[in-house]
């Protein structure tokens, strides 16, 4: 085994659970969450730094909030991080919640640093979110439609897919993997669906009060456009649409509760969707 994944839906315990192996193994932790990556994001992306204790982890607060992260950049950046871990003679652990961004880190995929296509862009935003799902689910690669809540997103992963379905036989030089895919291990972390939910209501009520909201007006008050907030989905899409006066807080509290929600199911979907392709989750319910 040259890593340990432990992987599950928001609201599982996961983190708390890597951080005790990590103790037992000598291990440092790498982050695959798409959101924590950005520095200022804190409340609404749930880094709770604090379960981390001792610790060292990687991969979080990489990038200023507005930037652009894909998982071209992201597998490049857990590559770096994985080798240094390594070098160090510690054990990684990879733990997060976004499918796309473990499999970009453990699975032996052509990535390319795909280029932004507007004319594509253009014709793909005319298009409703519904329609852009069932096309992006025809292509082959590594997206699909369970790690998206925003248009954003979706217009994205279709400019990736296509331009990886019109270019199969080009790779980046610099993203290779520096272990077999049959080296690492995959925990999965899960509750019932009914805790789950509770956990994320309970968690939903302490971040508003923790200063949510707040966040996400300094990052508006820094000249960060609320189109990129959008982008970045759930916290940060509802509650710049509550700043922004398109909802009033009763409805971005409810709306953003039953997304969450949603969203755990979707990351569920994608986890029984790696199954499904041959890879083995050992799943573990922590109480």
């Amino acid at each position: 085994m040259k890593l340990l994944c432990v992987l599950g839906p928001t609201a599982s315990g996961k983190t708390k659970y890597a951080v005790q192996l990590a103790r037992q193994m000598n291990g440092e932790i790498l982050s695959a969450d798409s959101r924590q990556v950005y520095r200022g994001m804190d409340i609404g992306t749930g880094k709770d730094l604090g379960d981390y204790e001792e610790i060292p982890y990687h991969l979080i607060d990489i990038l200023d909030a507005g930037e652009k992260y894909d998982i071209f950049r992201y597998r490049k950046d857990f590559i770096k991080a994985y080798n240094d871990v390594v070098s160090r003679g510690k054990f990684p652990i990879l733990c997060g919640g976004s499918g796309l961004y473990i499999e970009a880190a453990t699975r032996d995929y052509k990535l390319q640093d795909v280029p932004q296509n507007p004319v594509l862009r253009a014709e793909l935003e005319k298009e409703d979110m519904a329609t852009l799902v069932a096309k992006l689910a025809t292509y082959k690669h590594l997206h699909n439609s369970t790690d998206y809540d925003t248009k954003q997103r979706l217009i994205r992963a279709l400019e990736i897919a296509i331009y990886q379905d019109e270019h199969p036989d080009f790779v980046s030089p610099d993203i290779t993997l520096p272990f077999d895919p049959s080296e690492v291990k995959y925990v999965g972390v899960s509750v019932s669906r009914e805790v789950r939910n509770a956990r994320i209501d309970a968690r939903l009520e302490a971040r508003l009060r923790e200063g949510m909201v707040e966040e996400v007006k300094g990052l508006l008050d820094r000249g960060i456009p609320a189109e990129n907030l959008l982008y970045y989905g759930l916290e940060y899409k509802f509650v710049t649409l509550y700043l922004t006066g398109e909802m009033t807080y009763e409805e971005m509290v409810d709306k953003l509760r039953i997304a969450i929600h949603q969203f755990a199911k979707r990351q569920m979907t994608w986890f029984r969707g790696m199954e499904r392709k041959g890879i083995d989750i050992e799943w573990r319910e922590i109480q």
